[in-house]
C-alpha cells in the first residue's frame, strides 16, 4: 500500500455557521462522508470581557481566521474543505501554504516514522516526493458577511506592550519574568477544554493575584480534535488508552492557541506576541527527499517570521517571535530558577500533572518529569521547590541513569556530563557512552538555521541580552561547523532586523 490518496477517506470538511458575539465566537465543524452523511460539532472561543464587534469586518475577518485553524491539519483526508467566512487575499495565502505545509510535515512525521495509533495496513505507506501533499481543494464562501467589506488600515501598536502565549512551562516563566522588568506583559492563557490545562494551573492562579494583564481565553478545540481522530477509520478505536508523546494526527496546534491570543492583542494595540520556544525547536530534514520540520514547524523560527509576514501584510503592524531561540533548555531553566525564583516554583512541566490538595503536582515518571529533575540537580537547585517529592527525585535520577531524554546530542550530552561530574547518576555503560562536555550549551548560541540576531526586533536586543548575558557564559557563532566566540557589540545589536532585509 503506497497511494497516499488512500487517505481521502470523507467527501468534504464544512467550517460554517460562524457565529460572532461580543465575548465569543464559534463555528460548526461538519464532516460530510462519502455516502452523503454528516456529523458536525462546535469549535468555540470564550473571553471574560468583550473583544467582537458582529458588525466590524476587521473582527469577522479575525474570528473568520481563528475557527480555521483546527481545519488546517485535515487536507490530506478530504476531497474539499469549504472555510465559511470573511477572508482577504493575504488570508488565503496564508491558509493554503499552511495547509500544505502540514500536509507534508503529517505525511513524514505521522505516516512514515512509527505511529502506534495508525491501523494496518495505512502505518505501513511507501509515499514518495510529491508536488503536492494536500488532497483536498480549499474552497472560501462568504454567506455569513457578505454585506461587510474588509479594507486594509495600518494598525497603531505599542512596542512597550508584549502579548505572552502563556502555559505553567519554563518557557512561558521565564519570559514573563523578563519581559516584566523590560516592558508590559500581557500574559494569555488558553483554557483548553482538555487534560493540558491542568499543567497551567498553578501559573495561572499566580498571575491573577500579581498581574493584571492576565487573560484567560476558553477554547474547546481539544474536543474538536478527538472528535475528529474517532471519525478516522485508519486510527485504532482505542486511541485514548495508548500512552504515547505524541498526538495521533494533528500538528498545526500551536496557531489554535495562538490565534486565540491575536483578539486580545489587536484590542490592546499590543505590538509584539511572544512563544516561549528554545533553540532546538527550529529542525530542518530530509525523509527520502521530502523536507519537512520533524513535527516542529509551529515551534519554530520559519512559523514566527511566517506570521510576522502574515501580520504586516494586514496592516497589523505586530511582531511574532521568541526571545528565548539563543538559549538551550538547560540556560532557560537557569536563568529562570536564578533569577525568577518565585515564578520558578510554579512550573509544570508534565502533560500527566495531577491535583492533590488544591495544587497541581507533576508525575514524577515521565521523561520530561526526569529532565526537569536532572537540569534542577544540575544546576545545584531543589525540585521540591515545584512540587517533586523526594521521592520521585531519587527516581527521576535513577532512571536518567538507564534511559534516555529526549535533547538534542550535545544538550543531552552536556547534561550527562554534569550529573556524573556531581555524582549525582551512577557511572555505567549508558551514562558514559551519552556524557559529554558541550560548554556552547550554557551560553548564548547563534547559528543561521535556529538562531539570528535578525530574527529579534531590534527595540527588545539590549535590554534582553543584558539580562541573558548575565546569566550565560558569553555567546557563540556557529561557522563552518564549528562554535566560535561571537561578542555582542552594538553593531551586532544593531544589524537589520529580518523584514528590513527583506523589503
Amino acid at each position: 500500500m503506497n497511494d497516499i490518496r488512500t487517505l481521502v477517506v470523507f467527501n468534504e470538511l464544512k467550517v460554517h455557521q460562524v457565529i460572532i458575539e461580543p465575548k465569543r465566537v464559534k463555528a460548526t465543524y461538519t464532516i460530510v462522508k462519502n455516502d452523503g452523511g454528516e456529523v458536525s460539532n462546535e469549535l468555540i472561543y470564550s473571553y471574560k470581557n468583550a473583544y467582537f464587534d458582529k458588525s466590524s469586518a476587521v473582527d469577522a475577518n479575525l474570528a473568520s481566521m481563528m475557527l480555521a485553524q483546527v481545519a488546517l491539519n485535515y487536507g490530506l483526508f478530504f476531497k474539499t474543505i469549504t472555510l465559511d467566512g470573511l477572508y482577504d487575499a493575504a488570508d488565503k495565502r496564508f491558509l493554503l501554504d499552511m495547509m500544505e505545509n502540514t500536509s507534508r510535515e503529517i505525511v513524514v512525521n505521522k505516516f512514515l516514522v512509527k505511529n502506534e495509533f495508525l491501523k494496518p495496513p495505512f502505518d505501513n505507506l511507501t509515499i514518495q516526493k510529491l508536488e503536492r501533499y494536500t488532497a483536498a481543494d480549499l474552497n472560501f464562501v462568504n454567506t455569513c458577511f457578505a454585506n461587510l467589506k474588509l479594507n486594509k488600515e495600518r494598525a497603531v501598536t505599542d512596542k512597550n506592550q508584549y502579548a505572552i502565549l502563556s502555559s505553567g512551562g519554563k518557557d512561558s516563566l521565564l519570559t514573563y519574568g523578563i519581559i516584566k522588568e523590560i516592558g508590559e506583559p500581557h500574559p494569555v492563557f488558553i483554557n483548553e477544554s482538555g487534560r493540558h490545562w491542568f499543567t497551567a494551573i498553578n501559573a495561572h492562579e499566580h498571575f491573577e493575584k500579581i498581574e493584571p494583564n492576565t487573560v484567560k481565553p476558553w477554547c474547546n478545540s481539544d474536543r474538536i480534535f478527538n472528535w475528529m481522530v474517532k471519525q478516522m477509520p485508519f486510527i485504532k478505536e482505542n486511541f485514548q488508552n495508548i500512552r504515547a508523546d505524541i498526538y495521533p494526527i494533528r500538528l498545526w496546534t500551536v496557531a489554535v492557541f495562538l490565534f486565540g491570543v491575536l483578539p486580545v492583542a489587536r484590542k490592546r494595540g499590543i505590538a509584539n506576541i511572544l512563544i516561549g520556544n528554545e533553540y532546538d525547536t527550529t529542525v530542518k530534514g530530509n525523509h527520502n527527499g521530502i523536507s519537512h520540520y520533524n513535527g516542529l514547524y509551529d515551534q519554530s523560527k520559519y512559523f514566527d517570521n511566517a506570521l510576522t509576514r502574515y501580520y504586516q501584510k494586514k496592516g497589523w503592524n505586530m511582531y511574532q517571535y521568541s526571545i528565548l531561540r539563543s538559549l538551550s533548555e538547560l540556560l532557560i531553566l537557569k536563568v529562570l530558577v536564578k533569577r525568577y525564583p518565585d515564578l520558578q516554583q510554579h512550573q509544570v512541566s508534565c502533560h500527566a500533572a495531577h491535583e492533590f490538595e488544591g495544587r497541581m503536582l507533576p508525575c514524577g515518571k515521565c521523561e520530561k518529569c526526569r529532565r526537569i529533575v536532572g537540569m534542577l540537580k544540575a544546576l545545584d537547585e531543589d525540585p521540591k521547590r515545584c512540587g517533586y517529592s523526594e521521592n520521585q527525585i531519587e527516581n527521576g535520577l535513577k532512571a536518567l541513569g538507564q534511559q534516555k531524554v529526549k535533547q538534542i546530542g550535545s544538550d543531552a550530552a552536556h547534561l550527562y556530563n554534569l550529573l556524573l561530574q556531581k555524582n549525582l547518576i551512577d557511572k555505567n555503560e549508558h551514562t558514559l557512552k551519552i556524557a559529554k562536555s558541550h560548554p556552547e550549551i550554557v551560553k548564548l548560541r547563534f547559528d543561521n538555521e535556529r538562531s539570528l540576531l535578525s530574527d529579534l526586533p531590534q527595540h527588545i536586543r539590549k535590554p534582553l541580552f543584558s539580562i541573558l548575558s548575565k546569566y550565560s557564559d558569553g555567546a557563540v557563532q556557529l561557522l563552518d561547523r564549528k562554535w566560535h566566540t561571537f561578542i555582542m557589540e552594538d553593531g551586532a545589536l544593531e544589524s537589520a532586523y529580518f523584514l528590513s532585509e527583506e523589503k
